[in-house]
């Protein structure tokens, strides 16, 4: 069986965790206190970081990398397109979350009000919590732009894209920090993607001292 180090809140491991479960490969989660810099994690993988899967007797670390190995290796149901056109809008809008979404918001709304607890690094920056409410705002509306104009994020099928939104979105949603109601096709595409089997584990996460709001794990909420 597979084994992913990972962190429940993490963005990054929630994707990984989304393309396992969409692909139907058993895996056993060890949650993994990566701000501890333990010896052995760090053989696993000397970045310091997770998400970090063991699988087919291979260590595999790098959310994006990790989910393009299982893509290649499990390539039913795809995730991936087969044009080169499309797989590079696929890419691209991964790229957007995991890069300028997750610097401008999971890492001020996040990172401030859960990880600074729980790595006991201290209270919140007020001033960053501003800056990343404010800026889901601008991301929400440029998804609602995207999903007027297409089925799902990047075309007419569910690819990595809608797994790479949905794994921040969800992250954020478990403190209450997105605004449902801004856009009403941004929450039908939610609701689509969080009705999926493969989000059950995610919406049945607890982490404590954090609880959920109540609508957390409602799909029709």
């Amino acid at each position: 069986m597979a084994r992913l180090y990972h962190v429940p809140l993490s963005p990054f491991c929630r994707k990984v965790r989304l393309v396992l479960a969409e692909k139907r490969i058993e895996c056993e989660l060890v949650e993994e206190r990566y701000w501890e810099k333990d010896a052995d994690f760090l053989r696993r993988n000397p970045a310091g970081k997770v998400p970090v899967l063991r699988i087919d007797g291979l260590t595999l670390a790098e959310s994006g990398a990790i989910c393009e190995y299982l893509e290649e290796r499990h390539p039913s149901p795809p995730l991936l397109p087969k044009e080169p056109e499309a797989r590079h809008e696929v890419r691209r809008l991964m790229g957007w979350f995991d890069d300028k979404f997750h610097a401008e918001v999971t890492s001020k709304l996040l990172y401030e009000r859960v990880n600074k607890k729980i790595m006991k690094q201290g209270f919140p920056d007020s001033r960053n919590v501003k800056d990343g409410a404010r800026a889901i705002r601008f991301h929400l509306d440029y998804m609602a732009w995207l999903l007027d104009h297409r089925r799902w994020l990047a075309g007419d099928v569910m690819t990595l894209a809608d797994f790479a939104a949905a794994a921040h979105l969800s992250a954020l949603d478990y403190i209450s920090d997105v605004d449902w109601h801004r856009s009403e096709v941004v929450k039908d595409w939610y609701a689509k993607i969080k009705s999926r089997p493969a989000f059950r584990a995610i919406l049945a996460d607890q982490v404590p001292g954090f609880p959920p709001p109540a609508h957390y794990a409602d799909l029709d909420f």
